[in-house]
């Protein structure tokens, strides 16, 4: 497992280059507010896959996304002179659908509290279809009952007996 904890070290380190560098800013005008959320590296440490995700609308992600696109050279420069490997990686910048699961897990989230809200009215006004309590319960015998079942016994004969 030593190869899979020097990919994520590896990983690690990438991440940070590449986000100190985009912190001190690229020459791009169409680079918006872009936070790299995750890196996964190979286990050759030959290709870095980086996920990134950009606050704004949909246009402003498009835009993002090419001005990374075409920084990529730039930014894997920085990253082989930041890690102290043979070989520098090969960059993929992959936006990341954080935004669109978290939007669809608050509106799964609403819905679900909304049924819930429906449910509690609902039974807030029911009533019972039939008894309260339908449930057969076991009968009490008091001993005073006792002495009446003496008719369930046998009959006596004729004789008494």
């Amino acid at each position: 497992m030593a190869q899979g904890d020097r990919a994520a070290k590896v990983a690690d380190r990438i991440k940070e280059v590449i986000a100190k560098r985009l912190e001190k800013g690229l020459r791009d005008p169409r680079l918006g507010f872009v936070t790299i959320t995750d890196v996964r590296v190979t286990g050759d440490l030959q290709h870095a896959s980086v996920f990134f995700t950009v606050y704004g609308s949909e246009e402003e992600r498009a835009e993002s996304a090419l001005a990374l696109k075409a920084a990529t050279g730039l930014l894997r420069t920085e990253v082989g002179k930041n890690l102290n490997t043979r070989l520098t990686p090969s960059l993929e910048f992959i936006p990341d659908a954080i935004p669109e699961n978290a939007a669809s897990i608050e509106e799964l989230l609403r819905e679900a509290q909304e049924r819930d809200n429906e449910a509690r009215a609902a039974a807030a006004n029911a009533t019972y279809a039939g008894d309260e309590d339908p449930y057969v319960k076991p009968r009490d015998f008091d001993d005073d009952d006792d002495d009446d079942d003496d008719d369930d016994e046998a009959p006596e004969d004729a004789d008494g007996r």
